[in-house]
């Protein structure tokens, strides 16, 4: 797994302009392919009388699954360039819709590259990004006495408590750093003299 990647601080819609044609650029986070694809439908549904809904997305830490569409404009000219700038700012697990409505001026193939580009790098600006580190999955079981005041450490240290679990003991479920396993696990003990349980589960990703 890739250590972090940076993807879309959320949905939004960006409108730019070039020699009287209208470029929509929406972008939203897209956990899998099939959200990236939903997307693109429901901007299609919502645009459905513009000359263009050209679109780009990547999914996967790594990049693993990229895919683009110039949507009738000459191949090559749209979904490219707005893959290329997903790629060139390092934006993961995002898909972009470009949505043109033609204003009577014929851009030309380069025209057309620098309005789709630039229209998704001019999206990025605006709605803006985040990074998402990798971090291991940990759940701490504390009995009832202690459990307050351990949430309350935790948050104290910028830790995040993801869930609360009560049965016969208290289960709190949080993110750590590989790299920050030892340090908290002998925290831990001190803070609650041993009584405290430490597992570690399987890995994810949360905001920086």
């Amino acid at each position: 797994m890739q250590d972090e990647y940076r993807t879309v601080a959320r949905a939004g819609t960006h409108e730019t302009e070039v020699n009287r044609s209208r470029f929509l650029c929406a972008l939203a986070p897209a956990a899998t392919e099939q959200e990236a694809q939903d997307f693109v439908a429901a901007v299609r549904r919502e645009h459905a009388d513009a000359t263009h809904n050209c679109w780009a997305y990547v999914i996967g830490a790594d990049a693993a699954t990229q895919r683009a569409s110039d949507d009738g404009e000459p191949g090559g000219t749209a979904g490219v360039p707005m893959l290329q700038m997903l790629l060139r700012r390092d934006m993961r697990y995002v898909v972009a819709v470009v949505t043109r409505y033609y204003g009577g001026v014929k851009l030309g193939a380069g025209g057309l590259i620098r309005a789709y580009g630039g229209a998704v790098g001019e999206a990025l600006d605006a709605v803006g990004t985040r990074i998402r580190r990798r971090f291991r999955l940990a759940t701490v079981t504390v009995d009832h006495q202690r459990a307050g005041k351990i949430q309350n450490d935790l948050r104290a240290t910028g830790r995040e408590v993801r869930d609360v679990h009560y049965g016969e003991a208290v289960a709190i479920e949080i993110g750590l750093p590989d790299a920050d396993v030892d340090a908290f696990r002998a925290w831990l003990a001190d803070a609650t003299a041993g009584t405290a349980v430490l597992d570690l589960g399987g890995e994810a990703y949360g905001d920086a």
